[in-house]
């Protein structure tokens, strides 16, 4: 499919901010879960899997709002989620949270994959990009151990 240069850099904008509403409600999950957790495990949460999904959201926002100055195109706000019912266990909570994390990674991945970033964006969007996954690449494995202890 043919396509502009804008409207590349558009998808790329519309593809990276879905992403990052992804990783929102990974964030929205785990701030709920932290708060069900007693003091150890809470800090734990905080260390292994909640500062890595907060660092990758910031890098999401951040890379969004610079690609899109350096586009020319439109800013966007990302608003907090909720974490949804209250009745969730701390378990489902974190696996919600690693299916979010994971989604926003198969999306960066096939927006990497797309050459959109290489072929309308620039260095710094593709660095952005990889930050962002790097940073979710090791909670699926940190968040199953941690599931492993909770309740023990």
């Amino acid at each position: 499919m043919a396509y502009t240069t804008a409207e590349g850099r558009e998808k790329v904008l519309h593809d990276l901010a879905l992403a990052t509403e992804q990783i929102a409600d990974a964030l929205a999950a785990l701030g709920e879960a932290y708060e069900q957790l007693d003091e150890h495990t809470a800090d734990v949460l905080e260390e292994e899997l909640f500062r890595p999904v907060q660092l990758a959201y910031g890098r999401g926002k951040r890379t969004h709002s610079e690609f899109a100055v350096r586009s020319g195109l439109p800013t966007r706000s990302f608003d907090a989620h909720t974490p949804g019912p209250q009745s969730q266990s701390v378990q489902a909570l974190i696996e919600r949270a690693v299916d979010a994390a994971r989604d926003a990674d198969q999306s960066i991945a096939e927006l990497q994959d797309s050459m959109l970033p290489v072929e309308v964006g620039d260095p710094q969007l593709r660095a952005g990009l990889s930050q962002v996954r790097e940073a979710l690449g090791p909670v699926p494995v940190r968040a199953r151990e941690l599931v492993r202890t909770v309740g023990r």
